[in-house]
Protein backbone atom coordinates (compact mmCIF):
# COMPACT_ATOMS: atom_id res chain seq x y z
CA UNK A 1 0.00 0.00 0.00
CA UNK A 2 3.02 2.51 -1.16
CA UNK A 3 -0.04 4.48 -3.11
CA UNK A 4 -1.30 5.41 -0.02
CA UNK A 5 -0.91 7.79 2.40
CA UNK A 6 -1.95 8.47 5.78
CA UNK A 7 -2.32 12.13 6.71
CA UNK A 8 -3.96 11.90 9.64
CA UNK A 9 -6.24 9.73 12.18
CA UNK A 10 -9.40 10.99 9.52
CA UNK A 11 -8.01 11.24 5.79
CA UNK A 12 -5.75 9.35 3.32
CA UNK A 13 -4.62 10.34 -0.07
CA UNK A 14 -3.55 8.22 -2.59
CA UNK A 15 -3.16 8.22 -7.08
CA UNK A 16 -5.29 5.39 -8.67
CA UNK A 17 -5.45 2.66 -6.09
CA UNK A 18 -6.12 -0.96 -7.24
CA UNK A 19 -8.83 -3.61 -5.74
CA UNK A 20 -6.50 -5.03 -3.32
CA UNK A 21 -5.63 -1.59 -1.96
CA UNK A 22 -9.33 -1.23 -1.76
CA UNK A 23 -9.65 -4.33 0.69
CA UNK A 24 -7.19 -3.77 2.28
CA UNK A 25 -8.61 -0.32 3.40
CA UNK A 26 -11.55 -2.10 4.97
CA UNK A 27 -9.79 -4.42 6.47
CA UNK A 28 -7.63 -1.28 7.80
CA UNK A 29 -10.84 0.26 9.24
CA UNK A 30 -11.36 2.87 6.64
CA UNK A 31 -15.05 3.40 5.82
CA UNK A 32 -15.18 5.74 2.59
CA UNK A 33 -13.45 6.65 -0.80
CA UNK A 34 -13.79 9.76 -2.42
CA UNK A 35 -12.72 9.40 -5.67
CA UNK A 36 -11.63 12.55 -7.65
CA UNK A 37 -10.95 11.10 -11.24
CA UNK A 38 -14.00 11.69 -14.07
CA UNK A 39 -14.88 8.82 -16.19
CA UNK A 40 -13.97 9.85 -18.89
CA UNK A 41 -9.99 9.95 -17.32
CA UNK A 42 -7.47 7.44 -19.08
CA UNK A 43 -7.13 4.89 -16.20
CA UNK A 44 -10.41 4.96 -14.40
CA UNK A 45 -11.63 2.53 -12.90
CA UNK A 46 -15.82 1.38 -13.76
CA UNK A 47 -15.39 -1.28 -11.13
CA UNK A 48 -14.43 0.96 -8.14
CA UNK A 49 -17.82 2.21 -7.01
CA UNK A 50 -19.29 -1.43 -7.30
CA UNK A 51 -16.44 -3.35 -5.29
CA UNK A 52 -15.44 -0.68 -2.97
CA UNK A 53 -19.90 -1.15 -1.55
CA UNK A 54 -19.43 -5.00 -1.84
CA UNK A 55 -16.41 -4.04 1.08
CA UNK A 56 -18.89 -2.11 2.79
CA UNK A 57 -17.32 1.25 2.59
CA UNK A 58 -19.29 4.25 1.48
CA UNK A 59 -18.23 5.34 -2.22
CA UNK A 60 -18.43 8.90 -3.76
CA UNK A 61 -16.84 10.26 -7.16
CA UNK A 62 -16.94 14.41 -7.35
CA UNK A 63 -14.90 14.45 -10.86
CA UNK A 64 -12.66 17.34 -10.13
CA UNK A 65 -10.02 18.53 -12.86
CA UNK A 66 -6.81 20.36 -11.42
CA UNK A 67 -7.30 22.99 -14.15
CA UNK A 68 -10.80 23.49 -13.26
CA UNK A 69 -10.54 23.81 -9.42
CA UNK A 70 -12.03 26.79 -8.10
CA UNK A 71 -13.68 27.94 -4.96
CA UNK A 72 -17.47 26.59 -5.66
CA UNK A 73 -15.80 23.13 -6.97
CA UNK A 74 -13.37 23.32 -3.79
CA UNK A 75 -16.28 23.94 -1.55
CA UNK A 76 -18.41 21.05 -2.83
CA UNK A 77 -15.36 18.59 -2.39
CA UNK A 78 -14.53 19.84 1.14
CA UNK A 79 -18.64 19.54 1.74
CA UNK A 80 -18.62 15.84 0.72
CA UNK A 81 -15.59 15.24 2.37
CA UNK A 82 -16.79 16.40 5.52
CA UNK A 83 -19.38 14.41 4.78
CA UNK A 84 -18.26 11.05 4.87
CA UNK A 85 -17.89 8.42 7.01
CA UNK A 86 -14.39 8.64 8.50
CA UNK A 87 -11.44 7.14 8.11
CA UNK A 88 -11.81 8.23 4.82
CA UNK A 89 -9.38 7.76 1.49
CA UNK A 90 -9.56 10.75 -1.46
CA UNK A 91 -7.93 9.92 -4.51
CA UNK A 92 -7.30 10.89 -7.93
CA UNK A 93 -4.61 9.83 -10.47
CA UNK A 94 -1.23 11.18 -8.97
CA UNK A 95 -2.48 12.17 -5.53
CA UNK A 96 -2.20 16.44 -6.09
CA UNK A 97 -5.80 17.00 -6.43
CA UNK A 98 -6.29 14.49 -3.51
CA UNK A 99 -3.47 16.52 -1.13
CA UNK A 100 -4.80 19.69 -2.79
CA UNK A 101 -8.28 19.31 -1.54
CA UNK A 102 -7.03 17.36 2.00
CA UNK A 103 -4.83 20.59 2.96
CA UNK A 104 -7.95 22.85 2.25
CA UNK A 105 -10.15 20.78 4.31
CA UNK A 106 -7.69 20.80 6.90
CA UNK A 107 -6.91 24.07 6.92
CA UNK A 108 -10.54 25.27 6.80
CA UNK A 109 -11.37 22.94 9.73
CA UNK A 110 -8.52 25.01 11.75
CA UNK A 111 -10.40 28.12 10.92
CA UNK A 112 -8.24 29.68 7.86
CA UNK A 113 -10.74 31.34 5.12
CA UNK A 114 -11.35 28.85 1.94
CA UNK A 115 -9.99 31.70 -0.19
CA UNK A 116 -6.37 31.41 2.10
CA UNK A 117 -6.40 27.76 1.59
CA UNK A 118 -7.42 28.02 -1.65
CA UNK A 119 -4.13 30.17 -2.35
CA UNK A 120 -2.18 28.06 -0.33
CA UNK A 121 -2.83 24.88 -2.67
CA UNK A 122 -2.27 27.18 -5.47
CA UNK A 123 1.43 28.45 -4.21
CA UNK A 124 2.16 24.64 -3.42
CA UNK A 125 1.51 23.77 -7.16
CA UNK A 126 -0.90 21.80 -6.10
CA UNK A 127 -3.85 23.10 -8.47
CA UNK A 128 -3.63 25.44 -11.43
CA UNK A 129 -4.16 29.16 -11.02
CA UNK A 130 -7.73 29.68 -12.30
CA UNK A 131 -7.28 32.98 -13.44
CA UNK A 132 -4.20 32.65 -15.33
CA UNK A 133 -5.58 29.30 -17.18
CA UNK A 134 -8.86 31.11 -18.24
CA UNK A 135 -6.49 34.09 -19.42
Amino acid sequence: MDTIKKINDELAIAGQIAPEELKSLAQQGYKSVLNLRSPDEQGFQDGEQLYTQLLGLHYANLPTRSTEINPQIAIKVLQKIAEMPKPALIHCDSAARAIAMVLMYISTKQGIALEAAFKQAENFGLIEDVMSVKS
